[in-house]
């Protein structure tokens, strides 16, 4: 007598639950690739780096109180590291799709979009917050041998906030990677906008229009650093420069935690929205 089949043979899996088959085979594929491995080398270099300066230079200023320490340290390496890893882990996450092919073997089967879509972000968010884990564990134990374990209250806040600023960052490179059939090109912008071009605009309407520049994503990501400082810097400053013959008077904004936090979010709905919306439209042909 044949063995009955169980009543779940056949059934199509939930979203939630092709979201996490997605999530699943995605980070292992990112555990196993060579781009994690490249990340992990270069974060560890990074932090080797920063060892040896402090070990052999003893910079006096840095070493002043814990809180140098980890402004030094952390404030001007985090926000790179973040930004790395949306560029390796979401630069091509959904071009890649189209480029290999494998959307053309999968998504013709009863499979959503936006499952595919939302398993591919959190595999990557998993994978980036590992690289950024083992870099918090090294800027701690420097931290801990100049200090013992006194660890500033600051630097948790601090360390909170560059993850939240992983999530803007990898929205807008799930963004940018929805809107190319090609992984060469999307990786290309997500670098372009991510390590220069936020930077450069940022500097561009604060200085030649003399507008707060709350629009752009590397302004809200001086809260990672500036929440270190030994007195958050005020949120607007007028800063004479000398221009030739003349002094001009430049104004500088600094974003506020409350604010940064709300453009950081709002970055990572929109731009998560947007890139899903582009995903899901876009045809394979």
């Amino acid at each position: 007598m044949a063995k009955p089949e169980p009543e779940t043979w056949g059934e199509v899996p939930g979203s939630m639950e092709q979201a996490a088959i997605t999530t699943r085979y995605t980070f292992l594929d990112y555990i196993r690739s060579r781009r994690f491995a490249i990340l992990l080398i270069i974060m560890l270099v990074i932090s080797a780096i920063l060892t040896f300066v402090f070990a052999y230079k003893r910079p006096v200023e840095a070493l002043v109180d814990p809180l140098s320490f980890y402004s030094t340290w952390w404030g001007m390496s985090a926000t790179f590291v973040v930004a790395l890893s949306g560029i390796f882990f979401g630069g091509d996450a959904i071009s890649s799709e189209f480029q290999n092919r494998t959307g053309y073997f999968v998504l013709p089967n009863p499979v959503r979009r936006s499952s595919v879509y939302v398993g591919k972000f959190a595999a990557a968010l998993i994978a980036a917050s590992i690289i950024l884990v083992v870099f918090t564990l090294i800027t701690v134990a420097n931290g801990v041998y100049y200090f013992g374990f006194t660890v500033p209250f600051a630097f948790w806040e601090s360390a909170f906030f560059d993850w939240v600023y992983l999530l803007a960052v990898l929205g807008f490179a799930f963004l940018v990677s929805s809107s190319f059939k090609s992984g060469a090109y999307s990786i290309l912008v997500s670098a372009i906008f991510l390590l220069f071009a936020f930077s450069l605009i940022e500097s561009l309407v604060e200085d030649l229009a003399g507008i707060e520049p709350w629009f752009v994503l590397s302004y809200a990501s001086q809260i990672v650093g500036n929440v270190l400082d030994a007195s958050y810097p005020a949120h607007v400053q007028t800063i004479p420069e000398m221009f030739g013959a003349h002094v001009i008077t430049l104004t500088v904004y600094n974003v506020g935690v409350g604010e940064g936090l709300v453009i950081l979010l709002a970055y990572f709905v929109v731009t998560s929205a947007l890139g899903l919306y582009l995903f899901e439209r876009k045809e394979f042909n």
